[in-house]
């Protein structure tokens, strides 16, 4: 039997996040998210706004991180694993519940105010991912494929003579994205 289990998520902070460390040293820190869909009702014609709340766990150093720089009603995608929770609460009745294992979380800027936020906490540097975990970033290939888009660009613009028009900034194909997907 064939099994896959990943998922991406993109919401905001519904509360602040809660960082514990284990016994073993290793931290873990829990927040949920909401994310929220909107769709047109085709009986009554109205817009129908539908939200997922979600408990997120992060592991390791991330865990640190992710306590360090969110607060409530920051903006993240959460790259993971689902993961069933199920217990006997005080009346011994069985509950249970969904939580992803993130095995990644970025952080997303929130409007104008955040890009303040990220040169201030940079240094003033145009570099917006400075105040995150680098490594977390360089960890993944899709990140960094992204990465060397962006330092491309920073290239491209540096580059254009002065007083020349357009903007456009023409990119290479690259390969399709492989995996080891079974199917």
């Amino acid at each position: 039997m064939a099994s896959y289990n990943r998922v991406i998520m993109m919401g905001n902070l519904t509360r602040d996040p809660e960082i514990k460390q284990l016994s073993s040293g290793q931290s873990v820190c829990r927040f949920s998210i909401a994310s929220s869909r909107q769709y047109k009702n085709r009986q009554s014609g109205s817009v129908t706004q539908e939200v997922c709340f979600i408990d997120i766990d992060v592991w390791g150093p991330q865990a640190d991180v992710c306590k360090q720089y969110l607060n409530k009603g920051k903006p993240v995608l959460v790259e993971g694993r689902l993961k069933l929770d199920s217990w006997q609460d005080a009346e011994g009745n069985k509950r249970s519940k969904h939580t992803v294992v993130a095995d990644r979380v970025t952080f997303l800027s929130s409007g104008a105010g955040a890009q303040d936020e990220n040169e201030q906490a940079a240094g003033g540097s145009d570099d917006l991912l400075a105040p995150y975990d680098q490594e977390i970033i360089k960890s993944s290939p899709a990140m960094s494929s992204v990465m060397d888009q962006v330092e491309k660009v920073k290239k491209a613009a540096k580059a254009k003579a002065p007083g020349a028009t357009g903007g456009e900034v023409s990119f290479k194909d690259q390969a399709p994205f492989e995996d080891d997907l079974p199917f």
